[in-house]
């Protein structure tokens, strides 16, 4: 097999070439079709999450088939189509786990950071941890289903009814949150960095009502703002923007520091809550809805072997919608 290494924090990609994987107890063997590239994958590779497992495969927005079953795995079988996202593994016995809560999961473990991701032509994933994927989707299109599709529904389910959704920062989570979003009848509201047309462009082509700079107010007072740039200083904004009793998301497993900030524009029972890994049942609500709902996924399809430059292209904001290795 063959996969984009990283080896050291804060350094390029490594072509590595190996023996395939053998699966264990529990974990199959998959061929990769695609692989998504995400902003999270871009947070380990610059050194900003600081605990991966070097040398690591980062991806963890995979999509492929399965080719061998290792002992004990029950409900896959060859041949099939399935997804590996974010949560890896949890142990399932803490006071987390048996709360539902797997994605609090203190001893969990996380594709591409501490598990070899999808960044090659082949990966081994517990099988507990994989989804079978609807088949009204290309492997292109899928792949970002499996994590800025996926850590956008629990932002929309934390941030709760909001029939006046503001979205900061408008790329490949806020573009299928906003027709899930829309879908369920909410107007949305776009805000993006200042000066950034081309976002605002996309942003309306995808059925925003309103789309503007982020450092200024919308044009209607918001029920809910989920923010998917890592960027603290957006916080105050979205509190100034959402109504008393509004909640704001950050949907981001990274952000800089939020700075000081009044309680004036926390008063009047405004909320800030903070979204953290997914749940297998965020998988399985949200790929029933994707079959039922087909989404449009705006993708940049690169060569497994052009990681990098792909990495560069998110890291400098030269996308539009998300990118996607193809082994």
């Amino acid at each position: 097999m063959q996969a984009m290494t990283l080896e050291t924090a804060g350094t390029l990609l490594v072509l590595k070439q190996s023996n395939s994987p053998k699966p264990g107890p529990g974990e199959v063997r998959i061929k990769v079709a695609a692989c998504g590239v995400c902003r999270t994958d871009l947070h380990v590779v610059d050194g900003e999450l600081t605990d991966p497992k070097l040398p690591i495969v980062p991806g963890h927005e995979i999509i492929g088939r399965v080719t061998e079953l290792g002992d004990g795995v029950m409900g896959l079988e060859i041949g099939m189509r399935v997804g590996v996202p974010w949560l890896g593994w949890a142990c399932g016995v803490c006071e987390f786990c048996r709360r539902g809560e797997e994605n609090l999961c203190p001893a969990a473990r996380f594709t591409g950071y501490q598990i070899n991701g999808g960044y090659a032509d082949e990966t081994i994933a517990d099988a507990r941890f994989v989804f079978p994927v609807p088949d009204n989707y290309s492997d292109q299109e899928a792949a970002p289903l499996m994590c800025a599709g996926l850590i956008g529904w629990r932002c929309l389910k934390l941030a709760g009814a909001s029939p006046r959704l503001g979205l900061y920062g408008f790329g490949a989570a806020a573009h299928i949150v906003i027709q899930v979003a829309r879908a369920r009848g909410d107007k949305v509201f776009a805000f993006v960095k200042p000066g950034d047309e081309a976002a605002k462009a996309f942003a309306l082509s995808m059925g925003a009502a309103w789309a503007g700079d982020s450092d200024k107010p919308g044009p209607e007072p918001l029920d809910a703002a989920i923010l998917f740039a890592p960027v603290g200083e957006l916080v105050p904004a979205a509190l100034r923007s959402v109504r008393p009793g509004g909640i704001v998301v950050c949907g981001g497993i990274h952000m800089s520091d939020i700075p000081a900030f009044p309680y004036a524009i926390l008063w009047g029972e405004r909320q800030i809550k903070s979204v953290a890994n997914l749940t297998r049942a965020d998988g399985d609500e949200f790929l029933a809805f994707c079959a039922q709902h087909k989404l449009h996924l705006t993708t940049v399809a690169y060569p497994l072997t052009e990681a990098n430059r792909a990495l560069s292209d998110l890291r400098d904001g030269r996308l539009t919608g998300a990118a996607v290795l193809i082994p």
